[in-house]
């Protein structure tokens, strides 16, 4: 026999996969699969958090710099014939490593023009107001983060500063930043850090919001037959039917409200309300729609909610009631008065929270944050 008849009479057909064994292979990997997609993202998440957490640290070193160079936090800037004045966010870039952007900004000038409810950037500074900075955006908020409106483009914003716990006190309505409130800044404020009696490490100095997206429309609200799904990327419309009236004991008339406990009972209806505003609110009153604009949905919060409070954030003409918001799971971020972060539980209580958010209001607060 011929080695090669020998070898083709010695080799042995090779055994291969069967279908079966192919499809049990197939199904092992799609399990292995489905097992570490939550861990990557969870791992990805976990990042996000990080980096959302380092933003507002250095948000937080910012005011603190601010205060330390100005002898007080950056207020927040007035209504000037009804259009809103410079944001604190505007005020704080030079101390924040933004100085590029900050050089092209002119603080003699009105930032905005028109009326409060059809606002449009000062041609001026509308290219600067269009730049996102990244420091003021949380990477997990998948909102966009530059916006239009009324025809015109902004850099979002998802860091807040607190006016307070938006609580009423006697005949001192801390909800109404156009007068003194108990918290870090308000209308043309000089507040110091000398001045939180509470202390620093008890005193919430901003705290993270969820950004508001765009309707496709251009209205300043938008009905919906129920609820935007949590955690709401849409702010009530709380307007109708509530009256500022500066004469008044306690700045406001609706059904005569005079307590915290009154304003908690009609907030706690916002999710029956079927208005809405949007980011495209040309009242600027998306939540987040602009780091350049003082409205309060754009640059100010307050501790009336707590953290990832179902109840959305209630917008009433001038002001609102907020509370921290966040992509996170189980918590939101805030920044302290001396410059620790903190994410705060979902389940912090209401009562509690809003003591976090008053300088000096003497309130007994329990437990490290």
């Amino acid at each position: 026999m011929s080695p090669s008849s020998f070898r083709a009479a010695t080799r042995r057909p090779r055994p291969g996969f069967t279908l079966v064994e192919l499809l049990v292979v197939v199904a092992i990997i799609a399990t292995l699969i489905g097992l570490l997609l939550p861990a990557v993202q969870s791992a990805r998440e976990s990042a996000r958090r990080s980096s959302c957490a380092n933003n507002l640290r250095q948000f937080g070193i910012a005011m603190l710099n601010y205060e330390s160079g100005r002898r007080q936090f950056p207020p927040t800037g007035a209504r000037n014939s009804g259009t809103a004045g410079w944001s604190l966010h505007a005020r704080l870039l030079p101390y924040a490593e933004e100085g590029a952007i900050a050089s092209q900004l002119d603080f003699n000038q009105n930032p905005f023009t028109g009326s409060f409810n059809n606002q449009m950037p000062n041609p001026a500074f509308a290219t600067v107001f269009a730049a996102p900075i990244p420091m003021l955006l949380c990477p997990s908020d998948p909102a966009p983060s530059v916006n239009q409106c009324n025809g015109a483009t902004y850099g979002g914003n998802n860091y807040m500063v607190s006016f307070g716990s938006a609580t009423v006190s006697g005949t001192n309505t801390y909800w109404e930043f156009s007068k003194p409130t108990d918290g870090i800044v308000y209308e043309n404020s000089r507040v110091r850090v000398a001045q939180i009696g509470d202390g620093t490490s008890k005193t919430v100095m901003a705290s993270e919001a969820v950004r508001s997206i765009a309707t496709g429309g251009s209205s300043d609200t938008v009905t919906l037959a129920s609820p935007p799904p949590f955690p709401r990327q849409y702010t009530v419309n709380g307007s109708t039917g509530w009256t500022n009236v500066n004469g008044s004991p306690n700045g406001i008339t609706r059904g005569g409200i005079t307590t915290t406990a009154d304003i908690d009972a009609i907030v706690s209806n916002g999710s029956s309300i079927t208005s809405w505003r949007a980011v495209n609110s040309p009242s600027m009153r998306g939540r987040g729609l602009a780091w350049a604009a003082t409205t309060q949905g754009n640059s100010l919060t307050n501790g009336f909610l707590p953290p990832n409070s179902p109840i959305p954030d209630y917008v009433v003409h001038w002001s609102g009631f907020f509370g921290p918001k966040s992509f996170h799971r189980g918590s939101a971020g805030v920044v302290f008065a001396d410059g620790h972060v903190a994410f705060l539980a979902d389940d912090t209580d209401t009562t509690l929270h809003r003591g976090l958010h008053s300088i000096n209001g003497g309130e007994t607060v329990t437990g490290d944050f």
